[in-house]
């Protein structure tokens, strides 16, 4: 137990970059559905979605190999992080430079309106830094500096959420009129209305090169290696986890760019399809919390998970920390999932944007789902056949396509919603099936499926039964959810043990 409590402390700080950091950047998420018409915050939805393709091929799943080789005996990690670096900067800096060359009909792709490559240019600068930046957040986390990592990551995201504050929020206001008018000559010098959505991308440009020189002990220490022998072992480890890297994207964020292409004319009435768009992408910033700790917990986990990969115990700490893992999840979409209606308006300041709320559970239980397989996933890492993970990955990404296009035309952007959720299922179960060949742990799925199970109907049955006078029905959930939290804390609190008879 000392050593999934180790695990939980690391999470914890973590965690305060992760939750923090995405607690302050989704509290943008009522000044863009206030300020931006659904329409175009779905052009905000459907760059970022093509990002988080992008990422992947600009990082090539280097961060977990350098966590892999450096893990080894031998190894010197001064070297091989020179070598990754080295590699890293070359290739990205000539990715950034075709994304500036092919931004016009990359827009073309999303069907965004003519005049916005600057947006395009913006990101893929964005991309080019962040990947600069992987590997030394990846050393830090290596290195168990979780306090310098929380904070720098923390640093760029209260300038990124500062600038958009300042240029959506404080700059449109004084340039309307509404307050301080007398700064109008001042603000207009640095403001341009015409940039509107672009402001997003911008202050996260200026965001991403600020993190870049807060990272210049890490960056420009570097002692350039570029040789490909010895990078051979790495990008032969690296390769699959990048396709399973793309295949991942494709269940998490192909539903937002499918959506506009398959979605039905007029399937939604008087709505454009990135209007549909801006609702259900800012609908999924709801089940954001779930992603929370998903993010915190890798962030921890996996240098961890490599660092314990000798201790002899290690089947039954896996199978321990996948079940505390797994329970505390449930009580998140339980406890969301009965509330949305009430955690809905809070953010959603427009109500066009209400409309897509029912996609939210089904969305954190998904999110969840993905969690569970982050967990199982460790056995083909340990095991150096990352192939497996793309091979699963993969599937869930043929999957994913396959009920994309059955279902959004039927049922909206609810058809992404259920896509992401049978793929994340079938990817857990897979990656569980295939560990128990080659890498047994004694996970208790059967007693986990249950307690899931539990948590659906639970929601389910606050779903289904709606009194209307609102004080019954927030205590019908109220009531709900302290019911399951009491089941939970009675079957499973730790017992204490048995004293021993002389």
């Amino acid at each position: 137990m000392s050593v999934v409590k180790k695990l939980a402390s690391q999470t914890a700080v973590y965690g305060v970059s992760s939750i923090v950091g995405r607690v302050l950047t989704y509290l943008l998420v009522p000044v863009y559905t206030g300020y931006f018409a659904a329409a175009e915050y779905g052009i905000v939805t459907a760059l970022y979605a093509y990002v988080s393709f992008l990422n992947v091929l600009f990082t090539y799943g280097m961060e977990t190999t350098f966590f892999r080789f450096a893990n080894q005996e031998g190894v010197d990690r001064e070297e091989l992080y020179g070598r990754v670096m080295s590699l890293l900067l070359v290739s990205s800096v000539g990715l950034t430079a075709l994304l500036v060359l092919l931004a016009e009909p990359l827009l073309g792709l999303l069907d965004i309106p003519s005049g916005h490559e600057r947006y395009a240019v913006w990101v893929a600068l964005i991309l080019g830094l962040d990947a600069i930046t992987a590997i030394p957040f990846a050393r830090l986390r290596l290195e168990n500096k979780a306090r310098k990592f929380a904070t720098i990551k923390l640093a760029n995201i209260g300038l990124n959420v500062a600038l958009n504050l300042f240029f959506i929020v404080f700059c449109a206001d004084v340039m309307k009129g509404e307050y301080l008018a007398s700064l109008q000559p001042l603000v207009a010098r640095v403001y341009d209305p015409t940039i509107g959505v672009g402001y997003v991308f911008l202050s996260n440009l200026v965001a991403s090169g600020f993190t870049v020189l807060l990272l210049w002990r890490e960056l420009f220490g570097v002692r350039f290696r570029l040789s490909l022998e010895p990078l051979r072992p790495l990008l032969k480890y690296a390769y699959p986890l990048m396709l399973m890297g793309l295949a991942g994207m494709v269940n998490e964020t192909l539903d937002r760019i499918l959506l506009p292409k398959w979605l039905p004319d007029n399937f939604y009435p008087g709505q454009s399809s990135l209007t549909a768009v801006g609702i259900y992408g800012a609908c999924y910033k709801l089940s954001i919390f779930m992603s929370l700790v998903i993010q915190a917990f890798r962030y921890a986990a996996e240098p961890f998970f490599f660092a314990q990969s000798t201790e002899k115990n290690l089947p039954a700490t896996f199978a321990m920390i996948l079940k505390w893992f797994t329970l505390c999840c449930a009580v998140i979409f339980v406890g969301i999932s009965l509330n949305v209606e009430d955690i809905g308006p809070l953010f959603l300041r427009r109500s066009e944007y209400l409309q897509g709320l029912m996609v939210v559970p089904v969305l954190l239980l998904a999110n969840l789902f993905l969690g569970v397989y982050y967990n199982l996933s460790v056995w083909f890492k340990l095991t150096d056949k990352t192939y497996y993970g793309t091979y699963i990955g993969a599937g869930g990404a043929v999957l994913t396509i396959a009920l994309n296009f059955l279902l959004i035309p039927v049922l909206g952007y609810m058809g992404c919603a259920i896509a992401t959720l049978v793929c994340y299922f079938m990817m857990a179960v897979v990656c569980w099936r295939l560990g128990e060949r080659h890498f047994p742990v004694p996970y208790p799925a059967l007693r986990l499926g249950l307690w899931l199970l539990l948590a659906a109907g639970v929601v389910g049955l606050g779903w289904w039964i709606q009194p209307e006078d609102w004080w019954v029905r927030r205590a019908w959930h109220a009531g709900l959810t302290a019911a399951f939290l009491l089941a939970l804390y009675f079957i499973e609190r730790p017992q204490p043990a048995k004293p021993v008879v002389a």
